[in-house]
């Protein structure tokens, strides 16, 4: 794999971050990973947005564009031979002193990873509740950080499966979040998913199903929900930017069988419309018609670097 570090690319293998660096010491550094369609990232204006507000709160100067980024995704596409990949990037703090500083971070590092999309992407997963309780997060909201212990202790009790999901719950019993993913789930014709007060990931794909749910007029149910409610539902599904929609066929021992006809059947349908379409950002879709007995999804190429 060939990486992106601070204005040149190299081996991973000889790629180096300082011990000094206080992403390493103090775990201060964010990343987003996005796919790439046809060469395009995906969303990739919501999923920079996010990072700078993230880089933000925890006092990182940053200073890259839009622009300039994407140029670095295209080149790294490129020299790693790929079309359609997976992309980290991933800003950390810096080197500073040893110790918890009070300046602002004026010099971080700036990485650059991909790898080619998974060959094994299945249509449905099975998922466990986890004994592992999801953390509060460490600031005001939840950021996609270095601190993932948390995640990793839930793996570890996971276990080595690749179609299973871990589903955390918050320490009041509230259902959270999936390992690495948001939840959601359908009764009826409502749409569920845990809100933001629960301390879960605000994800880039899960603001974008909530998108599309309100030009589709559904009603949306964004709360604090017990585990029972949720093994009522008639669907169950997960999302991230990776794996994109997953239904989730089991949930410990509650199937849930698949509907060939369902809200979450169309909500797959207008996502993949949306990568074909190579949005870069949820905002371009203006509304969803029904034509030819399904809906299709109408988005404005114009605003793609406006947004």
């Amino acid at each position: 794999m060939i990486v992106y570090k601070d204005g040149s690319w190299q081996p991973i293998e000889e790629t180096n971050v300082s011990v000094m660096d206080h992403g390493f010491l103090y775990g201060v550094g964010l990343f987003e990973t996005f796919r790439t369609y046809n060469g395009i990232p995906f969303l990739f204006h919501d999923h920079l947005k996010r990072l700078r507000d993230g880089l933000g709160s925890v006092y990182i100067e940053w200073d890259h564009s839009n622009e300039q980024l994407y140029d670095l995704v295209t080149e790294a596409l490129e020299k790693n031979g790929i079309t359609d990949g997976v992309i980290r990037l991933n800003v950390t703090a810096g080197i500073s002193n040893w110790g918890l500083p009070t300046e602002t971070y004026k010099a971080p590092s700036l990485l650059l990873f991909t790898r080619p999309v998974p060959e094994h992407n299945p249509g449905s997963k099975n998922a466990v509740v986890l004994n592992r309780r999801r953390n509060t997060p460490e600031g005001d909201t939840r950021l996609k950080s270095h601190h993932y212990l948390n995640n990793l202790l839930g793996k570890r009790e996971l276990g080595t499966s690749q179609d299973v999901e871990g589903i955390f719950l918050t320490e009041e019993d509230y259902v959270a979040e999936g390992l690495v993913s948001n939840i959601f789930w359908i009764k009826g014709d409502t749409i569920y998913t845990p809100s933001i007060s629960t301390g879960i990931l605000n994800g880039v794909t899960r603001k974008f199903i909530l998108h599309l749910c309100s030009l589709l007029n559904l009603d949306v149910k964004e709360g604090k929900f017990p585990k029972e409610e949720l093994l009522e539902a008639d669907e169950v599904f997960i999302t991230n930017s990776t794996q994109e929609i997953i239904r989730i066929a089991k949930l410990d021992d509650t199937v849930f069988p698949a509907v060939s006809s369902s809200w979450l059947t169309c909500l797959k349908d207008l996502y993949k419309q949306s990568t074909e379409q190579q949005l870069m950002s949820y905002q371009q879709v203006k509304k969803v018609d029904w034509k030819n007995g399904k809906y299709e999804l109408i988005s404005n190429e114009a605003d793609m670097w406006t947004i």
